[in-house]
């Protein structure tokens, strides 16, 4: 094959990431001759197949601070145990100030979710879910408390080589 026909056939295997925005903060530092501005940007990067990942990126500009978040999100992706196109089963988690309620729906929902956890299911492509947010709506918080809700799943795989069975077996 030929060099470029390589790289074209790499290329299609690439996963294709969708990048979301959630936040753009600007912080002002005060010094001696004035103010000086820099940004954080909170994002999501998801691959919508079950696996995402956040970051919060800081810099002095808008597109460098999303730059560094979107590479930093990309390193920290975790894989989330979806059934169909939703979650196993339900959840409920404290993170800080947050409290995240997060249901499964049947087909045809939507996403019934709103601010940052909407985002977040977008990427990680979960199409059928209820979601609540109780408490702090704080969006870097509600983030945080989305991602370690979705390590508590239990996933059915897991369970069954832990406990050496098959899944008929526990199902039956």
């Amino acid at each position: 094959m030929k060099k470029q026909d390589m790289e074209l056939q790499e290329a299609s295997h690439a996963p294709v990431f969708v990048e979301k925005l959630i936040k753009l903060n600007r912080v002002a530092k005060v010094v001696k001759g004035g103010r000086r501005f820099s940004f954080s940007a909170l994002v999501v990067v998801g691959d919508q197949e079950g696996r995402a990942g956040y970051s919060i990126g800081k810099a002095n500009d808008v597109s460098e601070a999303i730059k560094k978040g979107m590479e930093q999100a990309k390193h920290r992706m975790v894989k989330i145990p979806m059934q169909g196109k939703t979650i196993p089963h339900k959840i409920v988690h404290r993170f800080k100030g947050a409290k995240i309620i997060l249901m499964p729906a049947v087909e045809g929902t939507g996403v019934i979710a709103g601010g940052a956890v909407r985002s977040i299911m977008d990427a990680c492509g979960i199409h059928d879910i209820m979601g609540k947010i109780q408490g702090s709506r704080n969006p870097v918080t509600v983030v945080q408390a989305v991602f370690k809700a979705f390590d508590e799943f239990l996933d059915v795989q897991e369970i069954c080589h832990a406990r050496g069975k098959r899944i008929e077996e526990l199902w039956a």
